[in-house]
């Protein structure tokens, strides 16, 4: 008897109608129903690898079959990010818009690496990024693509600041015969910064961390100091990093003073604003980017608190033509007649391919508009305020550090529990026990006081689109029972 023949050809129309319309109304469905879901799965590592078969089929599987096994093992094991209860790390919210953008993209998948390859693409890519320009109070001259995440973002800001810094002369000769070179960042500065330098071949000690003034924002006076310092000693301070919206606390960098230095020292300043960025958006909370139109560059992530799926970063910055400088290579296959006219995005980034990125973020920035998006903004922001108020009226539970946006740092200290171990082990308990319950799902941090004590925390973001008020009573409830 003959084997079958293989499947060697697409999903044909009628197909992928009949799955669409399947997938889809499972979209429909979770959406609806995402809060019956544990937050946190109930999973073990290598749970989910052992499932799995060791070699994919041979054969082809029936869509059926595929869609069943996603449904029964796939969905149950993830994290669900889209949980209104999701309030660890900073939480985001995958869309209605952004969702059916996303699909749209997968079926036209468009390269955008020049324009001739991606002539929609690319200008709505630069026309989405300017709307986001205008819609935080940024500057004209303020230029923007889209990558995938602030990290590289970041370091696209970073390769552009070391071209500045050396001349153009790392170009060609790499690092070779160059005197060190600093980069410079608070405390609490991210840790894409180290990533970046470790990838830019200048190592991790060549990001400086600034100390901290007592609202956990970098200290410019320390700043100006280490300058001088590491220009004494030989070395080159290449950039500074300023952020609006730190990790660990949500504090905001003295942008203003901070460019004042940055100015008159010849650096170049980028503003970290990932996640704080977005809260400029609504005109009541613009001046969290005041000085930040003095900066050379600055990214801010639509996908964490403007309602765009992951993934979708936003780079903005004054200085295009050192951007392109710093990592512009056109081999001939890709030169077109249109170059010197149009923009090329490939020139302005690391990679080559291009996702059609933008498509979702005109979705959504068409769907809720300027003023949508301010309400949800103004809403998270009164929520985490709200919380904070809660927990400071208690008796044996703190918030330990200002709230300036939508994040929320707490602990119990309960009555005759001092020490910082226990009090760091007691609430961790707490933490592993609320993320268990699986209606809920919180992260941690740590700060270091201004006595020098290391004091642990838990991190409750507001930042999902399905998030009520309801949903932090509920929060705060099991914290308080757990406690």
């Amino acid at each position: 008897m003959d084997s079958p023949s293989p499947r060697d050809h697409d999903m044909d129309p009628e197909a992928l109608r009949r799955f669409g319309h399947e997938v889809v109304d499972w979209i429909a469905h979770y959406r609806r129903h995402v809060e019956e879901l544990p937050v946190l799965p109930p999973v073990r590592p290598g749970e989910l690898f052992e499932t799995l078969p060791e070699e994919a089929p041979f054969d082809g599987e029936p869509m059926e079959a595929i869609l069943r096994d996603f449904r029964r093992e796939i969905v149950p094991r993830l994290t669900q990010w889209n949980h209104p209860g999701f309030h660890a790390y900073f939480a985001n919210t995958g869309s209605g818009p952004g969702i059916l953008a996303e699909a749209l993209t997968a079926a036209l998948n468009n390269n955008a690496m020049v324009w001739r390859t991606g002539p929609a693409s690319t200008e709505l890519e630069l026309r989405t990024c300017d709307w986001l320009r205008r819609m935080m109070g940024l500057p004209g001259d303020f230029e923007g693509h889209i990558e995938d995440t602030a990290s590289i973002s970041t370091l696209v800001a970073l390769l552009a600041a070391r071209h500045q810094a050396t001349g153009g002369a790392v170009r060609d000769r790499g690092l070779r015969g160059l005197p060190p070179m600093r980069i410079y960042g608070s405390e609490h500065v991210h840790s894409s910064i180290d990533r970046a330098a470790l990838v830019l071949g200048l190592g991790t000690e060549a990001v400086r961390r600034i100390p901290l003034d007592e609202h956990y924002r970098m200290d410019p006076d320390a700043l100006q100091a280490a300058i001088a310092e590491d220009r004494d000693a030989g070395r080159v301070p290449m950039a500074v990093v300023a952020t609006v919206g730190t990790t660990v606390t949500t504090a905001v960098d003295p942008v203003p003073a901070i460019a004042e230095i940055c100015e008159a020292a010849g650096i170049w300043l980028h503003v970290d604003a990932a996640y704080g960025g977005a809260m400029a958006v609504s005109p009541g909370h613009r001046d969290v980017l005041e000085g930040a139109g003095r900066a050379q560059s600055l990214v801010v992530n639509p996908h964490k608190w403007l309602l765009v799926p992951m993934d979708c970063s936003v780079f903005l910055t004054r200085q295009p033509a050192a951007v392109r400088e710093a990592m512009s290579l056109v081999p001939s296959y890709l030169m077109t007649p249109e170059d010197g006219v149009a923009r090329n995005l490939m020139d302005y980034g690391p990679a080559l391919g291009r996702r059609f990125r933008s498509l979702k973020l005109w979705f959504v920035l068409r769907w809720f508009g300027q003023r949508g998006l301010a309400a949800v903004i103004d809403r998270h922001v009164d929520l985490a305020a709200e919380f904070a108020g809660w927990v400071e009226a208690e008796p044996a539970w703190e918030v330990v550090a200002p709230v300036p946006m939508s994040l929320v740092l707490v602990r119990h200290r309960p009555a005759g529990l001092e020490d910082e171990t226990e009090l760091r082990a007691h609430n961790e308990r707490i933490l592993e026990r609320v993320n268990a319950r699986g209606r809920s799902f919180l992260s941690h941090t740590v700060l270091r006081a201004a006595d020098g004590r290391e004091v642990y925390a838990l991190r409750v973001a507001v930042g999902n689109l399905g998030t009520e008020r309801r949903h932090l009573e509920g929060v705060w409830g099991e914290l308080r029972g757990v406690g």
